[in-house]
């Protein structure tokens, strides 16, 4: 299993370049997967349907499982966030895992960046930034394409992703 992160301030378009970025690495034969850090709560769950109900009863884990899809939704209840090598061994195994946020992890990332956010770039100070996904031309000489340039960007994510040891 190969991974790599897609890392950048809010609003850069990370989110937008990883759901154009699926169906062209798909296309390609892979199996993808991702991992997304969500920086508020957040629930999947619905108020009404019994597995809510479980949950606000106090179960540390539900699943829930039909013949299309199945979720394991757990409360941490106060434990701390799990680190993101925790979360990766709960995955199953496939060709490419895209992690969106968690940018201040060590793992390998390319840089979204969009110009009219005001935001300063991460790479300078980050140097697990293998490549840049910007509307700009990025300081240095680190690799980049074009926030649009899907085909470009996956050359990037194919090349700079890395094995995970987990």
């Amino acid at each position: 299993m190969r991974l790599i992160g897609l890392a950048g301030w809010s609003g850069a378009g990370k989110t937008t370049l990883l759901t154009r970025l699926i169906p062209h690495l798909t296309g390609q034969g892979l199996r993808v997967s991702t991992l997304k850090h969500a920086h508020h709560e957040f629930d999947l769950d619905q108020p009404g349907k019994d597995s809510h109900s479980h949950r606000q009863a106090g179960a540390h884990q539900v699943l829930v499982a039909s013949a299309r899809r199945w979720a394991l939704l757990t409360e941490l209840r106060g434990a701390p966030e799990p680190p993101l090598a925790a979360l990766l061994a709960r995955l199953d195994p496939v060709d490419l895992v895209l992690i969106e946020g968690f940018k201040r992890e060590r793992h390998p990332k390319i840089e979204v960046f969009r110009a009219a956010n005001g935001k300063p770039w991460l790479h300078p100070e980050d140097p697990a930034i293998r490549a840049v996904a910007a509307d700009a031309p990025p300081p240095g000489s680190l690799p980049h394409a074009a926030l649009d340039d899907i085909a470009g960007a996956a050359a990037l994510v194919l090349r700079y992703a890395a094995p995970w040891p987990g």
